[in-house]
């Protein structure tokens, strides 16, 4: 007797897409592979041995993040295969500011319509973000859902797990008045400020197919879509080669003035020079075009710099000289101060270059 009733298929889910999925994207999740994992995806459940990746007596790390409304610009202009590394980026930054060596990585993609060949291109964004941040991609989830996402609206969350040994672990102690702050260079918008970045454009009347009026090379929506810079292999290299490291800030959500104070001691507040900083041809296009004050810019955006290292004054060369070997653009923008009663505890002297 022939079955009359509904199919999942009718209701929106096609399961069998589900799997061509994954099956295009099992030598992408192979190439992440890394002592400790086997980078093999389709069990409930991915597996990490610390013991192989040479750990005596970890801490483990952990972070989540997504991508934001950055997804958005991506859904518009069909570009999937950087943002991906955005929400490698988000995670694992996270976790090396706190000392930690990323480990794996596991992602979740829901959509209402999958499309097996655009969460192709996510899978391989993810995993060329694992390769530069040296971490597997052990799982993930792709749930389509329709009903709850538009067509062919998707979202993407990422979670990154990492270990440092005991002692290890940054912020340090002795983080004082008089400590450097280098800031590291970042690669454009990352991933924060995308709402107030598609205000400006719609206010521009731009399309994201044309040029940017930032990069003349580029058009609008590739420009943008610029995937956050990974800090994680440079940043480790300065660690442990120069010790010299006593805390890390990422630059997200929140700007200077949130972001910096979350790896002070109590007491502590830091000055930072603005005209030592190189603001990207991005930002200043975002200001002018948008009509956005210095003040909501700092707090909103990176402006130039992504990562924040505090390291002590007589070892500021050593950790610059690791960092630039490594490719990073590094400069000193400021320095950790007394925090004074009553006043904020990131301070600013001069403006930025906008």
């Amino acid at each position: 007797m022939t079955g009359r009733g509904l199919t999942y298929a009718q209701s929106g889910v096609d399961i069998d897409a589900g799997n061509r999925m994954v099956d295009m994207i099992k030598p992408l999740v192979r190439a992440t592979a890394r002592p400790g994992a086997d980078a093999e995806i389709g069990g409930f459940g991915g597996l990490f041995d610390l013991k192989r990746a040479g750990f005596k007596d970890p801490i483990l790390v952990a972070a989540n993040d997504g991508v934001g409304t950055k997804v958005k610009i991506a859904i518009e202009t069909g570009i999937h295969d950087t943002v991906g590394i955005d929400l490698v980026a988000m995670s694992v930054n996270d976790l090396v500011v706190q000392g930690a060596e990323p480990l794996f990585f596991l992602d979740y993609f829901a959509t209402g319509r999958l499309d097996p060949k655009v969460g192709a291109e996510i899978v391989a964004g993810i995993a060329r973000g694992c390769k530069q941040a040296g971490c597997a991609l052990i799982g993930g989830e792709t749930a389509e859902m329709p009903g709850v996402y538009r067509g062919d609206d998707y979202d993407l969350a990422g979670f990154a797990v990492g270990a440092a040994e005991r002692g290890a672990i940054l912020p340090r102690g002795d983080v004082g008045a008089g400590d450097v702050l280098l800031g590291i260079a970042s690669s454009g918008v990352h991933s924060n400020g995308f709402s107030l970045v598609r205000k400006v454009v719609a206010k521009s009347k731009l399309k994201w197919s044309a040029p940017a009026p930032f990069d003349r090379k580029k058009k609008l929506g590739a420009a943008v879509l610029t995937p956050t810079r990974i800090y994680v292999k440079p940043l480790l290299a300065a660690i442990r080669k120069t010790g010299a490291v006593k805390a890390l800030a990422h630059i997200t959500g929140g700007g200077f003035p949130d972001n910096i104070p979350r790896v002070l001691p109590k007491g502590l507040g830091a000055h930072v020079e603005l005209p030592r900083i190189a603001v990207p041809p991005v930002f200043q296009w975002l200001a002018a075009a948008g009509g956005i004050a210095e003040k909501e810019m700092l707090r909103t955006f990176n402006c130039g710099i992504g990562m924040i290292a505090v390291v002590e004054a007589r070892k500021a060369q050593a950790v610059m000289k690791v960092l630039r070997g490594e490719g990073e653009l590094v400069t000193p923008i400021g320095a950790v101060t007394r925090a004074a009663k009553g006043k904020p505890r990131v301070t600013f002297g001069g403006r930025l270059d906008l």
